[in-house]
């Protein structure tokens, strides 16, 4: 056992340190694609830095193409230093973690807002007595909130002004202050509230902190916004006003550079795994519900699901931009490709993924019919910005597939579809995984459809050998073992 958590501890912090490199490497080399000086460069991630960042910020209209890799690769490296705190014992939502963390670092999160959320975990662990390193993936997590700390920081209005100025720059302690306690309370309620968000959709959605960071940030919102009688601001939104002076630029630069990626994950993992594809057909066979590739697979199947996979969901975006008018390459659509790896260790495949991507082709194909039939033109396209961030989330339903079939997983994509562009009104814009929140609230409405028409070997519902009749004042925890006996 301690060889097993030995090599998994290792493959956490090979691919973190691994993406961090190349987001490294692709920044310098941006820097020469786009002939830009280094001052240029650092200018453009200091001003990243300093904006206010909702949902959906684009990095690459704020700064640059060159900074928000730049932006990106520093906040990989920090989370890359984390791992290798000795003595810690990672899981695969480290994984899940660190690729969230870099995803956004083109579209709301930087170097600057992602440690004060860090910090409120940190006294969190203090209070409870738990290793902080064993618990990266929650420190991580956090980070969803980081927009209210740029918010409050560099935006929100305060009567009270401790100014000082620091490199040039004019900086409100009391909003500091602010900020610092906001982290504070986030950091000790959030860890108390994702064991019951995973109660409330059994699992099947992969991207658990996004339906408890959702819920908590819309208490944030309404209180900092709705309460206080303050005017929510317009966000530097990612549309095509870089994608049109730069498009061609941008997306080329993009694709090389994922498919370079992922093709060295591939050879790595194919490497790794003594020059064979031996066992990732059987990995393709798994339901990612509550699996561990690492585990179940070896490192070496995970890496080449984390290269085949990212290759499908980097064709995936490209296909729609050539074929639909949408968004094109912005800095959220070269982060979705990220976020869209998060659980490749946990869950995700290219086989119990593609339904879902379906789903969203099937809506959109309604959509344009219904659109056709009463004479008005169709609202949106697959390369909306909204709906590519909502897939690269709704990829997360994937347990829905395994579980239940292919028929289901279109299903649950296709919910996801309806709601993607509605449920950011709820936080404002202010958490960054609002994407797992829609994918929290499409498993809540299609579990007890599935509970209630479908059957698999390990469903909750009736008409099965393992039916149970729940009380409302069964414990959960003791339902679940029931279950499993």
């Amino acid at each position: 056992m301690s060889d097993l958590r030995h090599d998994i501890n290792q493959a956490i912090r090979k691919v973190c340190f691994f993406f961090s490199v190349c987001l490294l490497l692709a920044s310098a080399a941006a820097a020469v694609y786009l002939q830009e000086t280094p001052a240029q460069v650092i200018a453009a991630w200091g001003q990243i830095l300093i904006s206010p960042c909702p949902l959906v910020t684009d990095y690459f209209r704020v700064g640059s193409l060159s900074a928000a890799f730049l932006n990106a690769a520093l906040c990989g490296f920090a989370c890359s230093m984390l791992t290798l705190w000795p003595g810690a014992k990672h899981k695969p939502n480290v994984w899940a973690g660190y690729f969230l963390i870099i995803a956004h670092c083109f579209y709301g999160l930087n170097f600057v807002n992602m440690w004060p959320p860090m910090l409120g975990f940190l006294v969190y662990c203090r209070m409870h007595r738990l290793r902080f390193r064993d618990n990266l993936d929650w420190a991580m997590f956090i980070t969803s909130f980081s927009p209210f700390v740029s918010e409050l920081l560099f935006r929100y209005p305060v009567a009270v002004h401790w100014d000082v100025t620091l490199f040039g720059f004019t900086l409100n302690l009391f909003s500091v202050l602010l900020a610092l306690l906001l982290s504070l309370f986030l950091g000790v309620t959030l860890p108390a509230m994702l064991p019951g968000a995973t109660k409330l959709h059994r699992g099947y959605n992969l991207y658990n902190g996004g339906l408890a960071t959702g819920l908590l940030g819309l208490f944030v919102f309404a209180f900092m916004f709705k309460t206080m009688g303050v005017p929510q601001p317009e966000p530097v939104t990612a549309d095509n006003a870089v994608y049109a002076a730069h498009g061609n630029s941008y997306a080329l630069f993009c694709t090389v550079f994922f498919l370079i990626v992922f093709s060295c994950c591939l050879i790595y993992g194919w490497y790794q795994n003594g020059k064979t594809f031996r066992g990732y057909g059987a990995l393709l066979r798994d339901s990612g519900y509550k699996t561990n590739f690492l585990k179940k697979y070896g490192a070496g199947v995970t890496w080449m699901n984390l290269g085949i996979y990212g290759m499908m969901m980097v064709a995936y975006f490209n296909l729609v931009i050539l074929f639909t008018d949408g968004a094109g390459f912005t800095g959220a659509t070269c982060g979705i490709v990220l976020a869209a790896m998060t659980f490749s260790a946990s869950g995700q495949h290219p086989r119990n993924v593609w339904p879902i991507l379906l789903g969203y082709v099937v809506l959109n194909i309604v959509v344009m019919v219904c659109t056709l039939a009463v004479d008005a033109q169709i609202p949106w396209t697959l390369s909306t910005q909204g709906y590519m961030n909502g897939i690269a989330f709704a990829t997360g339903l994937c347990p829905f597939t395994g579980k239940y079939g292919r028929k289901v997983g279109v299903l649950a994509g296709f919910i996801s579809a309806v709601m993607c562009t509605t449920v950011g009104v709820m936080h404002g814009g202010f958490v960054l995984y609002n994407g797992g929140l829609n994918a929290g609230i499409t498993a809540l409405i299609l579990l007890p459809l599935c509970d209630t028409y479908l059957e698999h070997k390990e469903r909750w519902g009736r008409g099965h050998k393992h039916n149970v009749t729940v009380t409302g004042s069964e414990d959960a925890e003791a339902f679940m073992e029931n279950v499993q006996k």
